[in-house]
């Protein structure tokens, strides 16, 4: 039987100056059952409802160009049908090669969501049924089909491709695949497995680990290196993580692409990687650091205890040269002092962050369009913005209140979004950092927010390279992402996507 499969060729578009784990393990939703004739038993938490007899992923790492194959089955172990709606959050700049849901052994073909469609399910999803495995989507790009009825002691399989670009932080690159919402499956899963052959044609392949699982780690040679992962009646509580390290000596590297066999698109697609050579050295740049800091009341407790705590960091670790100042905000705002202060003051400030408290709600179009006001635009300016949820007072809508601070912030300021938990806005953060130079990390509640944010501040804190401009000479080049380019810091590597009309050298 042929095979049918959605097929989509796209680039990658992926930036991450501060890796972040990735939601991608697929779950189905169920609807309520279907009970001919009632009443209906009283049904488990969604997620309880359907088995997955197997989970098997397939990965190649080619020049840190990462293809995840997943291949799941789901049964269904209730007296009654299960219906419901299959989604898998991809992560971050990740788009899908093939995507095929099988029905009695044959192949329907599913729906691909955009971006704003995907958060739109998300948030909707969420909120509605508040089930604690679904809080563990928060990702923007998701692939979405609906499930056929699936019968008593029925199965469904689903397989799925996806590709990504993984980032190397000081010479260590990191690939995440989360099993961790399968331990909410019914039963344990009877097999999970995970392959990743791993090549690298421009560095040596060093050191090779994985701190979550026991894995098995074959070298078929200096720039090939195989691992593997398998268990049987499992029930998987953490997410499988690898890490690997590579001996580099380049500090660029591009990729093209462009399909010979469609002729009604003769433009092709780039990947350049950009990092400083190991031996480039940073040096102190004379900058101004906003540190803006969500106190609703939700981020009361060990929460803010830790956002306290990585504000102190922050403050003790400024250069001499260095001004700074602070806001917290909630429904009402405060700030430390009404302008810049010179880092000798940074004790001071600290005394201030401790008498600081949590309460009310969050107004973060007044705490953006604050910071704009008191950054001065003669440097280069660093603002550090910390929240845990949604605006929910002021100014709600995320398209205005990124509107009100392109109009209000000055062109060299890079902002720097950090997300804590699980109820964010990932559209408002995500879009604030790319418009402004900078990025977004998402902190969970099982990590720890101090250790997050010092590591973030260490790293920043003394760029390579700012104000970057790429010159592509009379070469044709459009859709090229990030723009504008984030600043270039030791250790760290920049991804450029775009496409090009023309070859040329």
């Amino acid at each position: 039987m042929r095979i049918q499969t959605v097929s989509l060729v796209l680039l990658l578009c992926a930036l991450a100056l501060f890796p972040t784990p990735a939601r991608a393990d697929g779950i189905i939703i169920p609807e309520p059952p279907i009970c001919e004739p009632g009443p209906c038993p009283m049904p488990p938490l969604p997620m309880k409802q359907l088995v997955i007899r197997y989970h098997r992923v397939t990965v190649t790492i080619h020049d840190q160009i990462a293809v995840t194959r997943v291949d799941q089955v789901f049964y269904n172990p209730n007296d009654w049908e299960v219906e419901g709606t299959y989604v898998f959050p991809l992560p971050e700049g990740a788009v899908v090669n093939e995507f095929t849901l099988w029905v009695d052994e044959r192949p329907v073909e599913g729906e691909i969501l955009d971006a704003e469609q995907a958060r739109q399910i998300y948030e909707e999803t969420v909120r509605s049924l508040r089930d604690p495995a679904l809080l563990e989507y928060a990702d923007r790009g998701a692939v979405k089909a609906s499930i056929y009825p699936i019968p008593p002691g029925g199965e469904r399989r689903i397989e799925l491709e996806y590709t990504q670009a993984l980032t190397a932080e000081n010479g260590l690159v990191r690939y995440v695949y989360p099993l961790n919402t399968e331990k909410f499956s019914a039963w344990p899963l009877e097999s999970v497995s995970i392959s990743v052959d791993i090549r690298s044609t421009g560095a040596p392949i060093r050191a090779v680990y994985s701190p979550s699982h026991e894995v098995s780690i074959n070298r078929a040679g200096e720039g090939h290196v195989t691992v593997g992962y398998e268990e049987n009646n499992v029930t998987p509580e953490t997410d499988f993580v690898l890490y690997y390290s590579l001996g580099e000596q380049e500090a660029f590297h591009l990729l093209t692409y462009r399909d010979p066999a469609d002729p009604t698109d003769p433009d092709g697609f780039f990947l350049l990687l950009l990092a400083p050579r190991p031996e480039a050295g940073s040096q102190s740049v004379a900058k101004d650091v906003l540190l803006v800091l969500d106190r609703s009341g939700s981020m009361e407790g060990e929460k803010f205890q830790q956002a306290q705590e990585a504000l102190r960091y922050i403050l003790r670790h400024l250069n001499p040269e260095d001004r700074f100042n602070i806001i917290t905000f909630s429904t009402d705002l405060q700030t430390y002092a009404g302008r810049l202060r010179p880092a000798s003051e940074a004790e001071e400030a600290i005394a201030w962050v401790d008498r600081q408290s949590a309460a009310g709600s969050t107004d973060i179009n007044r705490a953006l369009l604050e910071a704009a006001a008191i950054a001065e635009g003669e440097r280069p300016t660093y603002l550090i913005f910390l929240t845990d949820g949604l605006p929910t007072t002021g100014e709600t809508d995320s398209e205005r209140i990124l509107a009100n601070f392109a109009e209000s912030a000055p062109a060299d300021l890079r902002l720097f979004a950090f997300g804590v938990g699980y109820d964010v806005d990932t559209f408002l953060l995500d879009s604030l950092a790319e418009e402004h130079h900078g990025s977004s990390a998402y902190v969970l509640p099982d990590e720890r927010l101090d250790e997050t944010l010092s590591a973030f501040y260490a790293k920043i804190s003394t760029p390579v390279l700012t104000d970057l401009e790429l010159d592509f000479g009379n070469l044709p080049v459009y859709d090229l992402y990030p723009s504008p380019l984030p600043d270039l810091f030791a250790g760290s590597q920049i991804i450029v996507v775009g496409r090009y009309r023309k070859g040329g050298t």
